[in-house]
């Protein structure tokens, strides 16, 4: 669930449409339509002292339900009704076991893919940015002692 909520709009309507591309088939039910709504954030000082509100954030939530009764529920930040529509549709998807092994194969391990290599990138930039610290020891004269 928290990689299709961190995958962008646009990444998952291209999934959808590969994973579908008859999309009239797939009949679906909006259950609870995409509603916008307020969280809040918490965070604690030094990432492990005393928990704090850190301050409030937009969410989109939706939840669609399958013909044969299978519900699911989407939760993304920000207030894109479509992302959050996909993302729970996705997860209803997931729960089936005639979608199951496709979605995992055409939408869930690119998106992993697409993250690993965004991380590596990341890194790759952050080490060639280093910098190696290290101690001199000043050799001591023979005369000094």
């Amino acid at each position: 669930m928290g990689l299709l909520a961190r995958a962008s709009e646009a990444e998952l309507e291209a999934a959808w449409r590969a994973l579908v591309p008859d999309q009239p088939a797939m009949a679906y039910d909006v259950l609870r339509a995409p509603q916008q709504g307020l969280t809040m954030v918490r965070g604690r000082a030094g990432g492990d002292g005393q928990a704090f509100n850190l301050g409030e954030m937009t969410v989109t939530r939706c939840s669609v339900g399958l013909a044969d009764g299978t519900v699911g529920h989407g939760y993304v930040a920000g207030r894109s009704a479509r992302h959050a529509e996909l993302a729970a549709l996705f997860d209803a998807l997931l729960q089936t076991d005639t979608w199951a092994d496709r979605v995992m194969a055409c939408v869930i391990a690119p998106l992993r893919a697409s993250r690993a290599m965004a991380r590596a990138r990341t890194a790759a930039k952050t080490a060639a940015t280093k910098v190696e610290f290290f101690t001199l020891v000043r050799e001591q004269s023979a005369d000094s002692e």
